[in-house]
């Protein structure tokens, strides 16, 4: 399977959630697993995918919530395919 085999859909993100959005893209290769799969993101590498992409600690600290809740949703999609 390739991204080629998946259809694109188009997603409307809030311009307030979008810094969110930006990060948690960006940390896609930052998951913890462990035997069950996926358990959460490693959030010793959010400040520095924050830097990079140009967001302040203090944008950071607003936006940590959003992020929670992304990374959440996420794991459970990831959950219910491995089913």
């Amino acid at each position: 399977m390739t991204l080629t085999d998946i259809p694109e859909e188009e997603v409307e993100v809030w311009p307030d959630a979008w810094p969110s959005v930006r990060v948690f893209e960006a940390l896609g290769t930052q998951w913890r697993l462990g035997q069950g799969g996926p358990s959460g993101l490693d959030y010793t590498a959010i400040p520095a995918v924050a830097s990079m992409l140009g967001i302040t600690r203090r944008e950071l600290t607003e936006i940590f919530p959003d992020l929670r809740i992304i990374e959440h949703e996420a794991l459970a999609v990831m959950a219910e395919a491995a089913e």
